[in-house]
């Protein structure tokens, strides 16, 4: 496992390194993707494996769906839409392809490998019901207030876009 933690956080060094160095913000985005998909393979390596979905249904899943939306909407005319052609050429698409198959093989490799390892280092598995439980337990109130500033952060956010749309 101590193999499989190195190779994914290797991935997700490489795969930001190409966000942060890429002048298309939707190669930019693939490879958040990647990275974003390499962490969660940290995740499930050290076995966590109730965070490692977490953070692929969270952040690869919502989140990247949000920023490909903006992107989408943000791109206005018909040269927008040649210069996107002209972007999305097969080759753009086969490093995120590389790191992604690495990955997978990599996820195969941790599911099916060798499952008395972990044991043997002293980790355990933590279930979904015992983070609820956590979460749900001792750590309730902050729980709660966390979600009442993510609701004051939304009202504002609906607020100040409000003001702007009735601006002529």
């Amino acid at each position: 496992m101590e193999f499989a933690f190195y190779f994914s956080a290797g991935v997700a060094v490489i795969s930001t390194l190409r966000v942060i160095t890429n002048s298309n913000p939707i190669h930019a985005l693939l490879y958040l993707i990647i990275s974003l998909l390499a962490v969660a393979m940290c995740f499930f390596s050290l076995g966590a494996p109730f965070a490692g979905a977490l953070e692929i249904i969270v952040y690869a899943g919502a989140i990247m769906v949000l920023f490909v939306f903006v992107v989408m909407m943000l791109n206005l005319g018909q040269t927008i839409v040649q210069q996107e052609r002209q972007w999305l050429q097969p080759s753009s698409w086969t490093g995120p392809a590389i790191l992604a198959a690495a990955l997978l093989a990599e996820l195969l490799y941790v599911l099916f490998g060798q499952s008395d390892t972990g044991a043997a280092l002293g980790l355990s598995t933590i279930d979904s019901k015992a983070v609820g439980v956590s979460l749900f337990g001792p750590y309730l109130l902050l729980v709660e207030l966390a979600s009442l500033l993510l609701l004051a952060a939304l009202v504002a956010a609906f607020h100040l876009g409000r003001h702007e749309a009735k601006e002529p």
